[in-house]
Protein backbone atom coordinates (compact mmCIF):
# COMPACT_ATOMS: atom_id res chain seq x y z
CA UNK A 1 0.00 0.00 0.00
CA UNK A 2 1.34 3.56 -1.13
CA UNK A 3 2.26 5.45 1.37
CA UNK A 4 -0.27 8.83 1.73
CA UNK A 5 1.22 12.31 0.77
CA UNK A 6 1.69 14.92 4.11
CA UNK A 7 -1.59 16.54 2.77
CA UNK A 8 -3.71 13.49 2.70
CA UNK A 9 -2.66 12.29 5.90
CA UNK A 10 -3.16 15.96 7.21
CA UNK A 11 -6.76 15.66 5.70
CA UNK A 12 -7.28 12.51 7.36
CA UNK A 13 -6.92 13.89 10.48
CA UNK A 14 -9.31 16.59 9.79
CA UNK A 15 -12.09 14.22 8.74
CA UNK A 16 -11.22 12.08 11.72
CA UNK A 17 -11.64 15.28 13.86
CA UNK A 18 -14.95 16.34 11.95
CA UNK A 19 -16.69 12.91 12.26
CA UNK A 20 -16.16 13.43 16.53
CA UNK A 21 -16.89 16.85 16.06
CA UNK A 22 -19.90 16.32 14.25
CA UNK A 23 -20.96 12.85 16.62
CA UNK A 24 -19.87 14.57 20.22
CA UNK A 25 -20.46 18.39 19.08
CA UNK A 26 -18.53 19.38 22.03
CA UNK A 27 -16.54 22.51 20.87
CA UNK A 28 -19.50 23.45 18.81
CA UNK A 29 -22.19 23.53 21.79
CA UNK A 30 -19.78 24.74 23.67
CA UNK A 31 -18.96 27.72 21.48
CA UNK A 32 -22.41 28.35 20.42
CA UNK A 33 -23.56 28.68 23.85
CA UNK A 34 -21.11 31.31 24.84
CA UNK A 35 -21.50 33.17 21.96
CA UNK A 36 -25.24 33.33 22.00
CA UNK A 37 -25.30 33.95 25.87
CA UNK A 38 -22.56 37.10 25.50
CA UNK A 39 -24.43 38.24 22.46
CA UNK A 40 -28.12 38.38 24.30
CA UNK A 41 -26.37 39.66 27.53
CA UNK A 42 -24.64 42.02 26.07
CA UNK A 43 -27.91 42.86 24.13
CA UNK A 44 -29.86 43.86 26.98
CA UNK A 45 -27.50 46.98 27.66
CA UNK A 46 -26.51 48.23 24.01
CA UNK A 47 -29.01 47.07 22.07
CA UNK A 48 -32.91 48.14 21.26
CA UNK A 49 -34.30 46.11 24.83
CA UNK A 50 -31.38 48.05 26.44
CA UNK A 51 -32.09 51.22 29.14
CA UNK A 52 -28.82 53.26 27.62
CA UNK A 53 -27.81 53.05 24.18
CA UNK A 54 -25.00 55.68 24.87
CA UNK A 55 -22.21 53.03 24.79
CA UNK A 56 -23.18 51.72 20.88
CA UNK A 57 -19.98 53.50 19.47
CA UNK A 58 -18.02 51.66 17.05
CA UNK A 59 -15.44 50.90 19.51
CA UNK A 60 -17.61 49.11 21.77
CA UNK A 61 -19.06 46.91 19.82
CA UNK A 62 -15.80 46.21 18.13
CA UNK A 63 -14.67 45.29 21.77
CA UNK A 64 -17.61 43.04 22.47
CA UNK A 65 -17.43 41.10 18.95
CA UNK A 66 -13.95 39.93 19.60
CA UNK A 67 -14.42 39.22 23.34
CA UNK A 68 -17.17 36.88 22.34
CA UNK A 69 -14.91 35.07 19.93
CA UNK A 70 -11.98 35.45 22.07
CA UNK A 71 -13.65 33.50 24.73
CA UNK A 72 -15.98 31.66 23.01
CA UNK A 73 -12.72 30.16 21.00
CA UNK A 74 -11.38 29.32 24.39
CA UNK A 75 -13.74 27.61 25.27
CA UNK A 76 -14.43 25.25 22.54
CA UNK A 77 -10.46 24.61 21.49
CA UNK A 78 -9.03 23.59 23.95
CA UNK A 79 -9.78 20.26 23.79
CA UNK A 80 -8.03 20.19 19.99
CA UNK A 81 -5.28 17.52 21.44
CA UNK A 82 -6.94 16.91 24.83
CA UNK A 83 -9.30 14.02 23.31
CA UNK A 84 -6.51 12.47 21.94
CA UNK A 85 -4.82 12.13 24.85
CA UNK A 86 -8.50 11.00 27.13
CA UNK A 87 -9.20 8.38 24.11
CA UNK A 88 -5.45 7.06 24.36
CA UNK A 89 -5.61 7.70 20.52
CA UNK A 90 -2.25 10.22 20.21
CA UNK A 91 0.10 7.68 20.50
CA UNK A 92 -1.43 5.93 17.46
CA UNK A 93 -1.11 9.55 16.19
CA UNK A 94 2.40 9.71 16.62
CA UNK A 95 3.15 5.96 15.02
CA UNK A 96 1.21 6.41 12.15
CA UNK A 97 1.41 10.33 10.81
CA UNK A 98 3.76 12.75 10.39
CA UNK A 99 3.64 15.65 13.18
CA UNK A 100 3.25 18.00 9.89
CA UNK A 101 0.23 16.39 8.92
CA UNK A 102 -1.37 16.09 12.78
CA UNK A 103 -0.77 20.25 12.84
CA UNK A 104 -2.39 20.58 9.81
CA UNK A 105 -5.42 18.48 10.09
CA UNK A 106 -5.96 20.21 13.46
CA UNK A 107 -5.32 23.53 12.21
CA UNK A 108 -7.93 22.75 9.19
CA UNK A 109 -10.83 21.63 12.04
CA UNK A 110 -10.05 24.63 13.74
CA UNK A 111 -10.06 26.86 11.14
CA UNK A 112 -13.70 25.55 10.34
CA UNK A 113 -14.80 26.29 13.77
CA UNK A 114 -13.91 29.27 14.03
CA UNK A 115 -15.40 30.38 11.23
CA UNK A 116 -18.98 28.99 11.85
CA UNK A 117 -18.41 30.43 14.96
CA UNK A 118 -17.46 34.01 13.70
CA UNK A 119 -20.23 34.15 11.32
CA UNK A 120 -22.57 33.12 14.19
CA UNK A 121 -21.04 35.87 16.60
CA UNK A 122 -21.42 38.49 13.67
CA UNK A 123 -25.11 37.46 12.86
CA UNK A 124 -26.22 37.78 16.62
CA UNK A 125 -24.41 41.16 17.18
CA UNK A 126 -25.97 42.48 13.90
CA UNK A 127 -29.57 40.94 14.56
CA UNK A 128 -29.34 41.67 18.38
CA UNK A 129 -27.54 44.74 18.37
CA UNK A 130 -28.65 46.45 15.37
CA UNK A 131 -24.99 47.25 14.36
CA UNK A 132 -24.20 48.05 10.65
CA UNK A 133 -21.34 47.32 9.24
CA UNK A 134 -20.33 50.65 6.90
CA UNK A 135 -17.23 48.36 5.15
CA UNK A 136 -18.34 45.13 4.78
CA UNK A 137 -14.78 44.32 2.85
CA UNK A 138 -12.75 45.52 5.44
CA UNK A 139 -14.78 43.98 8.57
CA UNK A 140 -14.65 40.37 6.40
CA UNK A 141 -10.88 40.77 5.82
CA UNK A 142 -10.04 41.66 9.96
CA UNK A 143 -12.28 38.55 11.12
CA UNK A 144 -10.31 36.21 8.33
CA UNK A 145 -7.18 37.24 9.43
CA UNK A 146 -7.95 37.66 13.07
CA UNK A 147 -9.75 34.42 12.79
CA UNK A 148 -6.55 32.78 10.78
CA UNK A 149 -4.61 33.81 13.31
CA UNK A 150 -6.49 32.96 16.41
CA UNK A 151 -6.48 29.30 14.79
CA UNK A 152 -2.89 28.77 14.73
CA UNK A 153 -2.53 30.29 18.64
CA UNK A 154 -5.38 27.41 19.59
CA UNK A 155 -3.85 24.69 18.07
CA UNK A 156 -0.21 25.27 19.24
CA UNK A 157 -1.28 26.16 22.65
CA UNK A 158 -3.71 23.03 22.75
CA UNK A 159 -0.70 21.09 22.06
CA UNK A 160 1.46 22.50 24.98
CA UNK A 161 -1.33 21.94 27.76
CA UNK A 162 -2.59 18.50 26.20
CA UNK A 163 -1.36 16.89 29.29
CA UNK A 164 -0.81 19.21 31.74
CA UNK A 165 -3.04 19.69 34.97
CA UNK A 166 -6.35 22.12 34.79
CA UNK A 167 -5.43 22.33 31.44
CA UNK A 168 -8.89 24.33 30.68
CA UNK A 169 -7.30 27.36 33.02
CA UNK A 170 -3.94 26.67 31.66
CA UNK A 171 -5.11 26.98 27.91
CA UNK A 172 -6.77 30.26 28.34
CA UNK A 173 -4.30 31.76 30.75
CA UNK A 174 -1.44 30.93 27.88
CA UNK A 175 -3.57 32.08 25.23
CA UNK A 176 -3.87 35.48 26.46
CA UNK A 177 -0.72 37.23 26.40
CA UNK A 178 -0.22 35.50 22.93
CA UNK A 179 -3.06 36.63 21.38
CA UNK A 180 -3.57 39.58 23.20
CA UNK A 181 -1.58 42.18 20.64
CA UNK A 182 -3.39 40.31 17.95
CA UNK A 183 -6.99 41.36 19.48
CA UNK A 184 -5.86 44.69 20.04
CA UNK A 185 -5.19 45.43 16.61
CA UNK A 186 -8.16 43.77 15.32
CA UNK A 187 -10.55 45.48 17.55
CA UNK A 188 -8.71 49.07 15.76
CA UNK A 189 -9.43 47.66 12.45
CA UNK A 190 -13.25 46.53 13.35
CA UNK A 191 -13.59 49.75 14.61
CA UNK A 192 -13.02 51.39 11.07
CA UNK A 193 -14.96 48.67 9.44
CA UNK A 194 -18.04 49.75 11.61
CA UNK A 195 -17.30 53.43 11.27
CA UNK A 196 -16.66 53.50 7.34
CA UNK A 197 -12.86 54.14 7.55
CA UNK A 198 -10.97 53.65 4.41
CA UNK A 199 -8.86 50.83 3.13
CA UNK A 200 -6.10 53.05 3.29
CA UNK A 201 -6.50 54.20 7.43
CA UNK A 202 -6.56 50.38 7.89
CA UNK A 203 -3.85 49.27 5.45
CA UNK A 204 -1.46 49.23 8.44
CA UNK A 205 -3.64 47.27 10.63
CA UNK A 206 -4.57 44.44 8.04
CA UNK A 207 -0.46 44.27 7.37
CA UNK A 208 0.19 43.80 10.84
CA UNK A 209 -2.40 41.38 11.27
CA UNK A 210 -1.10 39.20 7.85
CA UNK A 211 2.48 39.68 10.18
CA UNK A 212 1.53 38.41 13.25
CA UNK A 213 -0.53 35.53 11.51
CA UNK A 214 2.32 34.45 9.10
CA UNK A 215 5.02 34.64 12.28
CA UNK A 216 2.63 32.73 14.15
CA UNK A 217 2.34 30.00 11.91
CA UNK A 218 5.78 29.70 10.95
CA UNK A 219 6.57 29.75 14.78
CA UNK A 220 4.20 26.86 15.04
CA UNK A 221 5.29 24.72 12.04
CA UNK A 222 8.39 25.27 13.51
CA UNK A 223 7.56 24.12 17.35
CA UNK A 224 4.65 21.60 16.63
CA UNK A 225 7.13 18.45 16.09
CA UNK A 226 9.35 18.78 18.80
CA UNK A 227 6.29 19.45 21.41
CA UNK A 228 4.10 16.59 19.71
CA UNK A 229 7.13 14.03 20.16
CA UNK A 230 8.18 15.19 23.62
Amino acid sequence: MAKPTLWQAAWAVAYKDLQIELRTRYALNAMALFAVTTAVMVSFRLGPLGLSRDPRSAATLAVLLWIAIFFAAMNGLARTFVREEEAHTATLLRLNVPALAVYLGKLLVNLLILALLETLVTLLFIGLLNVTIAKVGLFLATLSLGGVALAGATTILATLVAKADGKGSLFTILAFPLVLPLLIIAVETTELALSGGTWGSAGSGLQLLAAYTIAEHVAALWLFERVWEA
